[in-house]
């Protein structure tokens, strides 16, 4: 690992980074010269222990290849375990760049069927997993401007198409992802005005999480390209960590394989307006013909 790569001595944390997604982009950013915090609580894609934590391979990958990083192995779903990852960066390497926000499970079950504790324990690791890792580094870097050491400082947080469609048999998993673009939208307006760009990814790509879905799609015949390698998400993840992403925040990517879609949001759409309060039949009527000129959602995923 020599001359200058796009992330040369940023510090880097990733959360969930023992396997899948979060792996490949540990393994990118030390690629691109970053140090690297590989965080990983080492459990089973159900969220439950596994004895055989990945997060010291990952590091041992990393410098074997002849970068910098340091395993973490806190739950940062809790205070501590969030305010300890940060204070390893720090104690590491004295400074925190990026934070990859990763972390997450799956409980699958269709709404009827679908636990409190199931409900909870998947809202817990994805939207807590988010808020508080964000939380922590952002104290940190409000310290940092207040101190005038303004940062140049990156969010990356991992919603889901889930979060942007739904999906069917996937109601927890669906809300939490959509909970992280609203908190995405919420830190990059507040975080601003302290040097922090705050974004996050829709990725879709083969990993424990998503192996039956994309079990058959691999390498196009011909191309050695396989389009759902948990690699092909990472640089735009890099690039989006790095000092070279200037001016981008609070959007929201999807991406996949070569492929990467700006993702659009809520947008008013057609309008109808009176005077004087509508009666319940005259808002129904006004409704049905603002629909027929609106545009058709998009279908929500098992469906």
């Amino acid at each position: 690992m020599s001359g200058r790569r796009l992330c040369e001595e940023r510090v880097v944390i990733v959360t969930g980074a023992g396997r899948g997604l979060g792996r490949a982009h540990a393994l990118a950013y030390a690629a691109e010269g970053a140090h690297v915090v590989v965080n990983d609580l080492g459990v089973g894609l159900d969220g439950t222990p596994d004895p055989d934590s990945p997060a010291a391979r990952v590091v041992d990958e990393i410098r074997a290849a002849g970068g910098e990083a340091v395993a973490h192995g806190g739950d940062v779903a809790t205070t501590d375990g969030a305010a300890s990852l940060v204070r390893t960066a720090l104690d590491t390497y004295g400074r925190l760049d990026t934070l990859v926000n990763n972390a997450g499970f799956l409980r699958d079950r269709m709404l009827v069927n679908l636990d409190e504790d199931d409900w909870d324990a998947v809202l817990r690791v994805h939207l807590k997993g988010h808020f508080l890792p964000l939380k922590h580094a952002a104290l940190h870097w409000r310290a940092e401007a207040k101190e005038g050491r303004r940062p140049e400082a990156r969010v990356i947080n991992t919603s889901s198409g889930a979060g942007l469609l739904g999906s069917a048999g996937q109601g927890n998993y669906s809300a939490a992802k959509a909970g992280i673009v609203g908190l995405t939208l919420v830190a990059a307006a507040e975080l601003g005005r302290y040097g922090v760009l705050v974004n996050a990814i829709a990725p879709a790509a083969r990993t424990r999480m998503t192996e039956r879905v994309f079990a058959e799609t691999m390498a196009a015949p011909g191309t050695g390209f396989d389009a759902m390698a948990p690699e092909n998400v990472s640089p735009l993840v890099v690039w989006l960590g790095s000092a070279a992403c200037t001016g981008v925040t609070g959007r929201v990517f999807e991406t996949e394989g070569g492929r990467i879609t700006v993702m659009e949001g809520w947008h008013p759409g057609p309008t109808a307006t009176r005077p004087s309060r509508w009666t319940p039949g005259e808002a129904g009527e006004a409704t049905l013909k603002l629909l027929a000129e609106a545009q058709q959602p998009a279908r929500t995923y098992g469906t």
